[in-house]
């Protein structure tokens, strides 16, 4: 089975990912390869910071690696929070906090349009490749449901009616914005010798 390092220290993508893609590929963790620093994110772009992650990973470690970025981008806060998603309320804030910042801007919004997007960048065999995924919905008017992780008790995918937290891992698993990025580097991968 092909192995590869996923250059992330979130605990919620690495078993996301891992669902995803079932007996594939065997998925790496960081700390299983022994790399417990932060790497650094310092890109104004998504599709930046998936890059800077797996080329330093791979550069350092000497593996075949693959990061992803993700930005939630609301459509009337111009992009916002986009490329800041994971630290919009702050660096030492957290995704409750994230949540509550997005809910008090858009509380006398009435264009609530929002999408996903996330960039996977991977680094194989020395050769470069990204693989992007975005899914639209909006935002709701109050945190619902318990499940996933983020921003996913805010956001609606597109043809539902409930949010990804309410929708549950199995559904979020087959049409979100990972998803669409994953099973596209999963699809190249597979087609590698």
């Amino acid at each position: 089975m092909k192995q590869i390092v996923f250059a992330t220290n979130n605990k919620n993508k690495l078993r996301e990912v891992r669902e995803i893609l079932g007996e594939q590929i065997e998925i790496l963790s960081l700390e299983e390869i022994g790399c417990h620093e932060d790497i650094p994110e310092t890109s104004d772009t998504i599709e930046g910071n998936a890059k800077q992650k797996a080329t330093y990973i791979a550069d350092k470690y000497h593996v075949d690696c693959f990061a992803d970025d993700t930005g939630l981008e609301i459509e009337a806060l111009n992009g916002a929070p986009g490329v800041y998603s994971a630290r919009y309320a702050g660096m030492e804030r957290g995704a409750g906090h994230n949540r509550r910042k997005v809910l008090t801007e858009m509380k006398d919004k009435e264009n609530r349009k929002a999408d996903f997007h996330t960039a996977i960048y991977l680094v194989l065999n020395g050769k470069h490749h990204l693989f992007e995924g975005t899914i639209f919905g909006h935002i709701t008017h109050s945190e619902r449901g318990m499940g996933g992780f983020g921003y996913d008790s805010i956001f609606v995918p597109d043809g539902y009616d409930k949010t990804f937290a309410e929708l549950g891992d199995d559904i979020k698993n087959i049409i979100s914005h990972r998803a669409i990025a994953i099973h596209k580097l999963v699809k190249f991968l597979l087609q590698q010798k």
